[in-house]
């Protein structure tokens, strides 16, 4: 496979059933978007982490190529067969948060993202998803889009943000609550 096509050259490219668009096209930019996520996750599971979690990363990482070769594929498309994400998915997503938060202390304010580079790598990634799924949200209103994408990005926006408290507890270090100053 050839890395460069030339086909983009002039600012255009194909979604997945041939349409050309502009590369600035809100669809782009919506699983653009989604790719730069599953590199910020990458990232975290890079790190000096657990195992499980290692495990629960590459599942997620699996299924934003899903969710980014659906948002690829041009709406109505059925020539094209492309994978889907399904409600286990979000199941699997919101089990990792319920198992997560037995351990955990429980929230009392809302807490600044850091305390520890790997922690702060999630809040980066949780941030970049929460980026997405307004995008896609926005892409819905223009487009047709399968509600599930929003489902799963909120769902994995939450559980980025619950492995961050995770990652706190198993490094001993300090989660800073946030104090508002009135």
């Amino acid at each position: 496979m050839k890395i460069y096509t030339k086909t983009g050259d002039k600012g255009q490219t194909s979604l997945f059933g041939g349409k050309r668009v502009a590369k600035h096209h809100i669809r782009i930019d919506a699983y653009g978007t989604v790719d730069e996520l599953n590199s910020y996750i990458g990232l975290i599971r890079d790190q000096d982490i657990d195992k499980h979690s290692i495990e629960v990363l590459l599942e997620i990482q699996d299924r934003l190529f899903t969710v980014g070769s659906i948002l690829a594929t041009e709406p109505g498309n059925t020539k094209v067969k492309v994978p889907q994400i399904g409600m286990e998915d979000i199941t699997l997503l919101e089990n990792e948060i319920d198992k997560m938060n037995e351990h955990l202390p429980e929230m009392r304010s809302f807490v600044l993202p850091g305390g520890h580079t790997t922690v702060s790598y999630c809040h980066i990634s949780r941030c970049v998803c929460r980026r997405a799924e307004r995008i896609i949200s926005h892409l819905s209103e223009l487009e047709e889009v399968d509600i599930i994408l929003l489902q799963y990005l909120n769902r994995l926006s939450d559980y980025l943000f619950v492995l961050a408290r995770k990652i706190v507890v198993d490094k001993a270090v300090d989660e800073a609550p946030w104090v508002p100053r009135m």
